[in-house]
């Protein structure tokens, strides 16, 4: 480790003393001259242009991924602006057959073009933290490149290592391993994303069914990126196998409920029991499904809650989808009215006020039936049918409610409410000469 450091010394000493020279001229000063210039041409022309550019790419719509790469292009404008007039004072110096080596111009430009290319594409990665992180670490490495001392470093980083079996295991081989993983399996999941979109925007094709292309696409991409990225680093599986096989005992054992809820949302996917857009109830939580995932469902309800049930609850519970084979659902309101009402007056009377609301469905007549002679009052049902249950069904039987009260009102007809009478006597023997008999009064 103490050679590959001193190695990596002597490169930098070898790089200081035949480059140091170069750069103490007076051509150093027309090269940062160039740079300056360039970047802050590069400023102007992005304040005139960037807004009106950011604006045309939001027109994208249904892919949010190509949305943001193309937002974050957008607005790296002036790394693009500036990257183009300093090809352009490179090609002038060619052209004038410049005698000097411009070397600090053209690293210049190869760490703006770095910075430019790595910050687009890293914006796509969500969280701004590790998008950053990536971002600089690949920069390091070109800043390293253009130094000249990579292969330096890159040989400290293959010293320290560990001999299993017949793999050798170096920090180097680590990294590499973990980069070329995580930039494959990112690219995958990216393509599966914009895969399921463009999936998602087909109108021939049922709800579950592009819920389920769009995740079988996302799972094989990954797996083939993460085949690809232990063959592409030189990591021999077959080596791994005994390993990999143990550990997916394990893995199976402790994650039993995983992989349960993962069979069971491709299971509701395959038999379409539940899709995107479909209302709900399953114990007592009442709402339409927003999202299929691989473990959960996600249920929105009415009040705002958003609900990740595991997809084994809709496996084995009783789950009452009310809009499976049909969006029309049949909505029931109880009332009363007052004995002296004519009841066949009250059921017209409810049916037409019942057809006055906006939400209830020409699919069926409403219909009304006196169900019960009640205590105090003609017990009716009022039955009607509404073809979107997502927005709701309390507000629908309270508008009814509201409309025949306006209406019985209207017509004279009164709702009646219990009545009690209550009988308060005296015992006789307590009455003696019509007076009552001392003590304390009765209640």
């Amino acid at each position: 480790m103490e050679a590959d450091l001193a190695d990596i010394a002597r490169d930098l000493a070898e790089t200081a003393t035949t480059q140091v020279p170069l750069l103490l001229d007076a051509w150093v000063l027309v090269q940062l001259g160039a740079i300056v210039v360039a970047g802050l041409l590069a400023v102007l022309l992005s304040r005139r242009f960037a807004p009106a550019v950011e604006d045309k790419a939001r027109s994208i719509k249904g892919n949010p991924d190509l949305l943001r790469l193309a937002i974050a292009f957008m607005r790296r404008l002036r790394w693009l602006f500036a990257i183009v007039m300093l090809w352009i004072v490179r090609f002038a110096l060619e052209r004038l057959a410049w005698p000097a080596e411009a070397l600090l111009l053209d690293a210049a430009l190869t760490l703006a073009t770095a910075w430019f290319v790595i910050s687009v594409l890293t914006r796509v990665i969500r969280n701004r933290t590790v998008a950053r992180t990536v971002g600089i670490l690949i920069w390091f490495y070109v800043a390293l490149v253009v130094i000249g001392i990579d292969a330096a470093v890159l040989a400290a980083l293959d010293g320290p290592a560990l001999t299993l079996g017949r793999m050798r295991v170096s920090l180097l081989l680590a990294l590499k391993v973990v980069a070329v993983t995580v930039a494959l399996v990112w690219l995958a999941v990216f393509l599966g994303n914009m895969f399921a979109h463009w999936i998602d925007r087909s109108e021939d094709l049922s709800p579950s069914f592009k819920v389920l292309i769009g995740k079988l696409a996302k799972i094989g991409l990954i797996l083939l990126a993460g085949a690809f990225a232990l063959g592409a680093t030189g990591v021999d599986l077959t080596a791994l196998a005994v390993f990999g096989g143990a550990v997916g005992v394990g893995i199976g054992f402790g994650l039993q409920k995983v992989v349960s809820n993962f069979i069971s949302g491709i299971i509701i996917l395959l038999d379409k029991s539940i899709k995107p857009g479909d209302t709900i109830s399953l114990g007592d939580t009442f709402g339409w499904v927003r999202d299929l995932r691989a473990r959960f469902v996600s249920v929105l309800t009415r009040d705002g809650r958003e609900y990740l049930i595991p997809n084994e609850d809709f496996i084995t519970q009783r789950v009452v989808n009310w809009s499976f084979s049909s969006e029309y659902v049949r909505i029931d309101v109880d009332f009363g009215v007052a004995y002296d009402s004519d009841p066949h007056e009250v059921s017209r009377l409810a049916i037409e006020t019942a057809k006055t609301i906006e939400r209830v469905a020409a699919y069926r007549e409403p219909v009304c039936w006196l169900t019960a002679f009640g205590a105090s009052s003609l017990d009716f049902k009022l039955r009607f049918w509404i073809s979107d249950p997502r927005s709701g069904l309390t507000n629908v039987r309270g508008q009814v409610l509201i409309a025949l009260w306006d209406a019985f009102k209207a017509a004279g007809i009164s709702i009646p409410f219990p009545h009690r009478e209550i009988f308060m006597r005296t015992p006789v023997e307590l009455v003696r000469g019509g007076q009552p008999a001392a003590g304390p009064p009765s209640p």
